[in-house]
């Protein structure tokens, strides 16, 4: 079974991002599993911290990535960039160093996200790639999903309700799967790129 962690990084209780990955939930094909996994309990990087114990969630989470088939980052954009949320939680993720290639190296990894605004989060997709990189990741370039206009695109209960959205949704949630799946072509394979601009 083709198991992805997902985590959105935002920590606001009506985060676009957050909803963004439950609606990719009903677009899971049949006999694979989307976790949604939250980085809320994770504390501020601190080294001080480090040298008492890595914290409880970030040990599970590292545990749940570590196990899984790939991960799916739903990420907003702050100030053209990575929120720096989760940056701080993937920069507790490889603590130790050591422990980088269990969780990371060759890992399946795809970025997708929403935006109130016009650019549906591409500069803060584009900043993770060197990230990703650094990691030793395998990013999917199969498919780009951008949301602009957030707002526009959900209910108030946080539904995905724009069809249009949730077709391209659907088609990025199948292409990871199967990229990340027991089936997934090797990391020199070449793969087709899409961009889907909302």
């Amino acid at each position: 079974m083709t198991r992805i962690i997902g985590i959105a990084g935002s920590l606001r209780r009506g985060s676009f991002n957050a909803a963004l990955l439950r609606a990719a939930q009903e677009f899971v094909p049949a006999g694979a599993r989307l976790d949604i996994e939250s980085i809320a309990d994770i504390p501020l990087y601190n080294y001080d911290m480090e040298v008492n114990g890595i914290p409880e969630p970030v040990a599970r989470l590292k545990d749940n990535i570590a196990a899984a088939n790939g991960l799916l980052i739903a990420t907003p954009e702050y100030n053209n960039s990575i929120p720096g949320v989760a940056k701080n939680a993937i920069d507790w993720l490889t603590r130790p160093p050591a422990d980088i290639p269990r969780v990371f190296r060759a890992k399946p990894v795809a970025v997708m996200g929403a935006s109130p605004g016009r650019f549906g989060t591409v500069m803060s997709q584009n900043a993770w790639l060197p990230v990703l990189r650094t990691l030793g990741t395998r990013p999917w370039f199969g498919g780009r999903l951008l949301v602009s206009q957030a707002g526009q695109m959900f209910d108030a209960d946080g539904r995905l309700t724009n069809e249009m959205v949730r077709g391209l949704l659907r088609d990025f949630v199948g292409g990871f799967f199967e990229f990340a799946g027991p089936a997934a072509p090797s990391p020199s394979a070449p793969q087709p790129s899409s961009g889907h601009q909302l």
